[in-house]
């Protein structure tokens, strides 16, 4: 049995507070429970907490969505004249030309706690930590001869923030804290801004201060914050506690949405002395904040932990952030960045979203954005959702996942509206931008509209849930219902050609737009005219969603007539075509051109995210894939894309590129908080310029991903261990990596040939596993093992749960 790896060097150290001038949250620490967020600027003088709720939205705007399907007509008549650009914009036309208006909203943050702590001296030894085991944010600094330390989590017990300010030596600990509302940089002269500002109410005791404001739908969101010190004594008025020669101070912070502050302000006081009561507050308040730690990190530690990896010595290594990264720059990250981003990832994603009612799928901000007009702070499906989900089932956290099924499916209304009145069809048509409440087509232009994939690009999520989770409930009762939906809109919505072949039209390949269609002078537009026939990325998806149909009503014993429909429509779909480089092309209709300065990789889907394509099954396509993404210009991409790109050279079995694309992100995009970046904003020619550079946090979930899909592939029927194992990463170990029905451990030392790999059946287990092409001979033991005719090192495994595990074993070669 593997040894199980034990916390190493589980901590973000930095010599810096948040420094990004005028909107410091970019740089905060973050924690969160999946549904409360806090991100700490780590100001000695003057501290900022900023609080964030998945249910706050604002600044939206629903329209009636007016009947516009005769467009469909139009639009595919002027196509079939070759009328491309005209026909891209009718139906966007057709929406402007009724008054159509629909705003997506934002989220915002909540409040804002401000404490202020007079300094005595110039500070010294200052630090700020985030321990992503256990969730706590430290900020620690000497004044004279005082060590101060503000230690703050976010409880996924008890919903509620936990903060404790502490100092040893000096005269005690003097400041005072209160709730605010943030202020806005970007929008405090906006009428929107004003009207909110002038709702704020606030106020204090010697015990509590509480805050509230309204949202634009009129109900109020707010919080109270309750303090508990030991030694010296408090007042409060004017919203603000003040404190003078305390010991120590505990604070506790609950917070409200959609209330009323009348009811919601008694209502926490009262939560807040109750959790106080529990805690047992006579034992002090370093007991009650222990008390309170250990109900939290019960819950987020097995989350945190429920897959582990080690790159390299085990040792822990004490360059902080801010070194790391200009060690980075310098030259390629180090192996404790390459795994403190893969750890830092999850750690993000399961402060960011829960299984909770409450919570909302992880987020472009997750949980910690600053401002309140955030830029793309949408739920994106044209890629950005997606990305942040790929590593989630592989890594142990198929739990955190049904929030993503929740929300959409608290939106089909919507959904089914749209396909009938966009597009006269039946079944579904997600826009690629939604936000709470909001389903209907917000983003009137055509790259988004004539858009049809992202319905089924989500699809495929249901179908990897149902398949690693086995739950055959969810699989019948919900995952089916949503691909049948999915499939009867493509049913209404194909066209079959001359030659009996599916025409999927009109067609985008997200946000591209074919190089003969592209601008020749004048101002650069963002997305001239994308709109095609026969994406590429459009005929995988569709061919993956039959193909995933077809396998799920088999496997729950559902009538086969359906399942020959749908082969029968899988025969008439086109072929992907490859150009005359070599590489397969973005669009399989011959009319649009190749365009390789671009950011998306669409059309890289049957290889990744898909498992159409692979090496054992078709290399010759498989071979003009990775000439296509060979082709794909570096100073054309973003921080996420770059992410993506390095999980598809992962899939093609090339570790070495797929580590640089992670190297030029870590150059490019990271902040010293080690929040990833839409693009860098320099100019130093690592991703497409853009004035401003958003913050977007599926860049931090893409490098998750990308490290496990070098480490461990699952795909259908074959398990394939060390896959793009990057020449640099020459040792290491990981222990319960997930498979469809079973985990991995493995330790591996390129230098000495040591390989080591034990899987686990959790369920009935029929796989094929591959060892990495450097393992030429090995040990194996268990039972039901055969050799598997895909390969030497490949060898088809049959388990049941409860067998012992097979043990895979190789020294020195």
């Amino acid at each position: 049995m593997l040894g199980r790896i034990e916390n190493r060097d589980d901590k973000l150290t930095m010599s810096y507070p948040a420094s990004w001038w005028r909107n410091m949250w970019r740089e905060g620490l973050p924690a969160g429970n999946g549904v409360l967020g806090a991100s700490v600027f780590g100001g000695v003088q003057e501290e900022t907490v900023l609080l964030n709720h998945a249910k706050l939205w604002h600044w939206g705007q629903r329209d009636e969505l007016p009947d516009v399907s005769f467009t469909l007509a139009q639009t595919r008549k002027l196509m079939d004249e070759r009328r491309y650009q005209e026909a891209s914009w009718q139906l966007a036309d057709a929406l402007k030309e009724r008054g159509y208006g629909t705003k997506l909203a934002s989220r915002f943050p909540l409040a804002a706690i401000h404490l202020t702590m007079p300094s005595k001296i110039a500070f010294r030894g200052y630090s700020r930590e985030l321990a992503m085991d256990s969730g706590e944010i430290t900020v620690a600094w000497n004044d004279g001869d005082c060590r101060y330390k503000r230690t703050l989590f976010v409880s996924r017990a008890d919903d509620c923030l936990v903060y404790t300010i502490e100092g040893e030596g000096g005269s005690g600990i003097t400041g005072e804290i209160g709730l605010h509302l943030h202020p806005s940089d970007r929008w405090a002269d906006t009428p929107e801004y004003k009207e909110l500002e002038s709702s704020v109410e606030t106020g204090a005791d010697e015990t509590h201060t509480w805050y509230s404001a309204t949202n634009d739908d009129g109900s109020d969101f707010g919080a109270v914050l309750r303090i508990v010190h030991e030694g010296g004594q408090t007042t409060g008025g004017d919203g603000v506690i003040h404190f003078i020669g305390a010991n120590r101070v505990l604070v506790l912070v609950k917070v409200f949405t959609q209330g009323q502050r009348s009811e919601d302000w008694p209502r926490l006081k009262l939560e807040l002395a109750d959790l106080l009561r529990e805690s047992e507050t006579s034992a002090g308040t370093c007991a009650v904040y222990e008390h309170l730690l250990g109900r939290h990190v019960a819950l987020h530690r097995p989350l945190y932990r429920s897959a582990l990896l080690v790159l390299g010595d085990e040792d822990s290594d004490p360059r902080t952030n801010e070194r790391l990264l200009l060690d980075a720059y310098e030259g390629e990250a180090s192996e404790t960045l390459i795994r403190k981003m893969w750890a830092y990832g999850r750690y993000l994603f399961l402060s960011g979203t829960s299984a909770a009612e409450e919570a909302e799928p992880f987020g472009l901000y997750g949980l910690w954005g600053g401002d309140y007009r955030l830029v793309w702070s949408h739920n994106m499906a044209n890629e950005n959702i997606q990305m942040m989900y790929w590593h989630a089932h592989v890594g142990g956290l198929s739990e955190l996942v049904p929030s993503l099924f929740r929300y959409y499916e608290s939106l089909m209304d919507d959904f089914r509206d749209n396909a009938r009145k966009l597009y006269g069809c039946r079944g579904i048509y997600l826009p690629a931008g939604t936000t709470a409440g909001v389903g209907v087509p917000s983003q009137i232009v055509p790259v988004i509209l004539n858009w049809t994939g992202a319905a089924g690009w989500l699809a495929q999520h249901y179908y990897e849930y149902a398949k690693f989770t086995e739950d055959t409930g969810f699989l019948q009762e919900r995952a089916l219902p949503f691909m049948r939906e999915v499939l009867q809109f493509y049913k209404d919505f194909l066209v079959i050609d001359e030659s009996g072949r599916y025409k999927l039209y009109p067609s985008v390949s997200p946000e591209n737009t074919p190089l003969n269609y592209m601008p020749t002078g004048g101002k650069p537009l963002a997305h001239p005219m994308p709109t095609a026939i026969n994406a590429t990325m459009d005929i995988a998806i569709l061919k993956e969603l039959l193909r995933h149909l077809i396998e799920a009503v088999q496997a729950v014993g559902d009538t086969e007539k359906e399942a020959e429909e749908w082969q029968d429509m899988l025969d008439r779909l086109p072929a992907y075509r490859v150009n005359d480089e070599g590489a397969v092309s973005e669009w399989i209709h011959t009319d649009f051109e190749d365009r390789y300065a671009h950011r998306h990789l669409s059309h890289l889907y049957p290889v990744f995210p898909g498992h159409e394509v692979t090496r054992e099954t078709d290399p010759t396509l498989f071979q003009a894939f990775e000439t296509a993404v060979k082709k794909r210009e570096i100073g054309a991409q973003a921080g996420w894309s770059l992410a993506h790109m390095s999980a598809i050279y992962a899939r093609l079995g090339d570790g070495d590129a797929s580590l640089e694309c992670l190297d030029i992100l870590s150059r490019a995009s990271l902040l010293p908080n080690l929040f990833t970046l839409h693009n860098d904003w320099r100019g130093m020619g690592l991703s497409m310029n853009m004035a401003t550079a958003p913050v977007q946090l599926d860049a931090n979930l893409g490098w998750v991903n990308a490290i496990q899909e070098m480490l461990l592939q699952v795909s259908p029927g074959i398990v394939k261990l060390l896959p793009a194992l990057p020449e640099r990463l020459k040792r290491g170990k990981l222990t319960h990596w997930r498979f469809h029905t079973g985990k991995v451990s493995l330790e591996w030392d390129t230098g000495s040939g040591k390989f080591r790999a034990e899987i686990t059946a959790e369920r009935d287990t029929d796989t094929v596993v591959k060892l990495p092409d450097w393992v030429r001979t090995c040990t194996v033991a268990g039972e039901h093992i055969l050799k598997s005719p895909l390969g030497e090192r490949c060898y088809l495994i049959k388990m049941k749960r409860g067998d012992q595990p097979v043990i895979f074993e190789a020294e020195g070669c």
